[in-house]
């Protein structure tokens, strides 16, 4: 298909005013200005005069599919708040892909989502990255797993201390991620003993240090739920203790210490913004927060958190930061091309350009304008209910 006569944002290079994208099956084939379209093309053909045509919105941080929408505790799947370390849960086995906020995330241009478990566990499990159009889950996975979710702050402790358990503090939350993850190293340390040794006996499986594995390895990036500045600090501490390749999650207070996660490249996904301050951690909270980090030279995402904020106003947040002071073209690779880099999937998605995903969003107006209305939305080259 051709998409033609759009301002197209490519999202890696500058605005085309007056461009052009071709996909054929599930692959974007050609991008360009429109004297720059090859000739003799015959196939189908959408024009998009006046609109914009942009790569489809991924969201680096939500639970689309594991709160069910308006089901209560039937459709809680989110939190295994009887166990305060879980990383061998799998997000995958807990997504409903029927629920109709996938539907209502298409609607809002959103093709792309990492979703999993939330905050209740200091370690919670993994991540995966899936589009947002299928009936079956396993058919619609990007990358899963995507990510391993760690939490800091007020939500362990407020969890564990209605049940008298550990963790309760914010120390205890930390020494249990060191425990696990060192645990897990010893275990690895064992399985590599056994395989140089054939007089050594392997240690007994463990599903939860066997998850651990590929974040110690730095294969599976590690996902730190902090909003305080101290938080944020003690999860940078932890992943330089053992290595990680990590992002901040929410990073609310993040703007305090913005230089210091710049000069040691630590990515933030930042949000939910359009909240209120419904918890102690979140005094700190201002939606100047992506600018300043922004500014300061980190990579910076912008999320919804869903249910948080539901899902379909992931360009609504972009438009905030816009508001508060970011360029347009910032915001909007906060919500293609940074949450595509940072969930280390940036070979395939968040960018308009041969050879990526044919995901793509056309628009009436520019994307960030809060009336603006969607013409159509594609996933993997097919267009879908939006």
């Amino acid at each position: 298909m051709l998409l033609q006569h759009g301002i197209v944002h490519t999202m890696d290079g500058p605005v085309i005013p007056d461009g052009f994208v071709v996909f054929e099956g599930k692959t974007i084939t050609a991008v360009g200005p429109m004297e720059a379209l090859p000739a003799g093309y015959s196939g189908p053909v959408l024009d998009a005069a006046g609109g914009h045509i942009l790569p489809g919105l991924v969201d680096a941080h939500c639970h689309l599919g594991l709160w069910g929408d308006g089901l209560g505790f039937e459709a809680d799947d989110g939190n295994e708040s009887t166990d305060p370390c879980t990383p061998h849960l799998r997000g995958l086995d807990g997504v409903n892909p029927l629920d109709r906020c996938f539907q209502e995330a298409r609607r809002g241009g959103v093709t792309t989502v990492l979703t999993g478990p939330g905050s209740a566990n200091p370690i919670a499990g993994q991540f995966l990255a899936l589009k947002t159009t299928g009936r079956w889950v396993d058919e619609m996975v990007v990358k899963a797993p995507a990510a391993m979710k760690f939490a800091l702050g007020e939500n362990p402790k407020s969890v564990y201390n209605e049940r008298k358990e550990t963790p309760i503090t914010r120390m205890a939350t930390a020494a249990l991620i060191r425990e696990n993850l060192s645990k897990a190293q010893e275990y690895q340390a064992k399985q590599a003993k056994a395989q140089d040794d054939p007089d050594t006996d392997p240690p007994d499986f463990d599903p939860k240090l066997e998850a651990l594995l590929p974040v110690l390895r730095g294969i599976l990036p590690a996902h730190f739920h902090a909003h305080r500045a101290d938080d944020i600090a003690t999860a940078v501490r932890i992943s330089r203790e053992f290595g990680l390749n990590f992002a901040i999650v929410h990073g609310t207070e993040g703007y305090k210490v913005a230089p210091l996660l710049a000069s040691a490249g630590v990515p933030v996904i930042t949000g939910p913004c359009l909240t209120d301050r419904s918890k102690p951690e979140l005094v700190g909270q201002t939606l100047d927060n992506p600018v300043l980090l922004a500014q300061a030279g980190v990579k910076v995402a912008i999320c919804t958190d869903h249910p948080v904020i539901p899902i379909q106003h992931l360009p609504i947040c972009a438009a905030m930061a816009v508001r508060a002071g970011m360029d347009p073209e910032d915001a909007l690779a906060a919500v293609t091309r940074n949450p595509a880099e940072i969930a280390g999937l940036g070979d395939r998605l968040g960018v308009l350009a041969p050879g990526k995903d044919a995901d793509i969003v056309v628009t009436q107006g520019h994307p960030l304008d809060w009336t603006c209305r969607l013409t159509a939305v594609f996933i993997d080259g097919a267009q879908v209910d939006a």
